[in-house]
């Protein structure tokens, strides 16, 4: 495959980089050690249009393909990771209405959600699922012209500032597999019974608010429902194919950040009366960043080419994540040991990396969950004679 971006892509690259550089990485880090949400920058982000990445240029969005999106992703998380969390998961929700929306869904809300006017977060996970999609407890029984939703939702990025939730329901309590059960509604924050129960205290990722959702007799109007009936766990995989190329392409820009900043201290510190560039021990981390990262970059690019020529990609976009994600997370390690001591203060963006890698880790399908799914699909794909 030819992975070579064309000249869109190209000039997306070097206008978000142009826009991380002068307004991101300035004021980054002080957005991030105060936890506070960062509303200039997400005020930019609208006027650019980020919001409508993946949402076609009909409806009012920039029509980017994955490609032009794992670009976009890239450049931002470079930045400051917590910005690709502010129009991910929103993403997420806009591309599925987009693909399986009703016309008047696409007409009434696409426009809104690429201006931002509309921000979404995206109910899947939640306390005694974890990974599980299919295991979800959270119901919605249609009473009329309504779905009456009880249950609740847990690590809902956006909680704070979304309009709305995708939130992923049971509509069916008697399937024959659970799977089967399952519907998507886009569901208003300010319907009565919804309630944001509290924000959670990360490690990193700080910025972005994160929290629980609790629905209680909570009755959303029937035409919220995005999708068909009971088919919303398949409309959710075509989504988290994007999901996990997205997610890969955020590790590629925190992989990024940490080579870039290691490499260019690595010159600058010297250490028995020459630059630690030139020390053995700190070469060989310079050569796995920089190896890692064109790896995990092909990986990424491979998923996003197979996602945009409409073939299925799941297996890829697992691989991209998994490797992609688990690579950030050593560079970030390294980064703070080629640091030494400035690595570990807060007065350097490096701890920040290491604290962000680690929830790529563990967001959008644990790796562990990723190393089961690629394999019983392998098996799948390769049965023996």
């Amino acid at each position: 495959m030819d992975f070579q971006l064309n000249d869109f892509q190209r000039a997306l690259e070097s206008s978000v980089r142009e826009f991380v550089e002068r307004e991101v990485i300035p004021v980054a880090s002080e957005f991030e050690h105060k936890d506070e949400y960062p509303h200039p920058l997400v005020d930019r982000m609208k006027e650019l249009g980020y919001f409508g990445a993946v949402i076609p240029e009909e409806n009012g969005g920039a029509g980017m393909d994955a490609l032009g999106f794992a670009v976009l992703t890239e450049e931002l998380a470079r930045g400051w990771m917590s910005l690709t969390g502010v129009i991910g998961s929103h993403s997420m929700v806009a591309w599925m209405v987009a693909r399986f929306g009703s016309d008047d869904q696409k007409r009434d809300w696409l426009p809104k959600l690429a201006s931002g006017e509309m921000r979404t977060g995206i109910g899947i996970t939640e306390s005694g699922g974890g990974s599980d999609v299919a295991a979800l407890r959270t119901t919605a029984r249609r009473e009329g012209n309504e779905y009456v939703v009880n249950g609740s939702k847990m690590f809902v990025t956006n909680s704070e500032h979304a309009t709305h939730f995708g939130v992923m329901v049971r509509t069916n309590t008697s399937a024959d597999k659970p799977h089967r059960g399952i519907s998507c509604l886009m569901m208003d924050r300010e319907l009565g019974g919804l309630q944001v129960s509290r924000h959670l205290d990360k490690l990193g990722y700080k910025g972005i608010r994160t929290g629980e959702l609790v629905f209680e007799e909570c009755r959303a109007p029937a035409p919220c429902l995005v999708g068909e009936e009971n088919r919303g766990f398949q409309q959710l995989m075509a989504t988290l194919e994007l999901g996990r190329i997205q997610v890969a392409a955020r590790a590629l820009g925190l992989h990024r950040a940490c080579f870039e900043a290691s490499v260019k201290y690595a010159q600058q510190r010297h250490t028995m009366g020459k630059p630690i560039a030139e020390h053995q021990a700190v070469q060989l981390k310079l050569a796995d960043m920089a190896t890692s990262l064109d790896a995990a970059r092909q990986l990424t690019y491979r998923a996003a080419a197979m996602k945009d020529s409409g073939e299925r990609c799941d297996i890829e976009a697992g691989m991209a994540k998994l490797f992609a994600t688990d690579a950030a997370q050593r560079a970030s390690e390294l980064a703070i040991h080629i640091h030494g001591g400035y690595g570990y203060i807060k007065e350097l963006p490096i701890e920040r990396y290491y604290r962000d890698a680690i929830l790529l880790q563990v967001g959008e399908g644990a790796n562990d969950i990723q190393r089961v799914v690629i394999a019983r699909r392998l098996v799948e794909k390769y049965p023996a004679d």
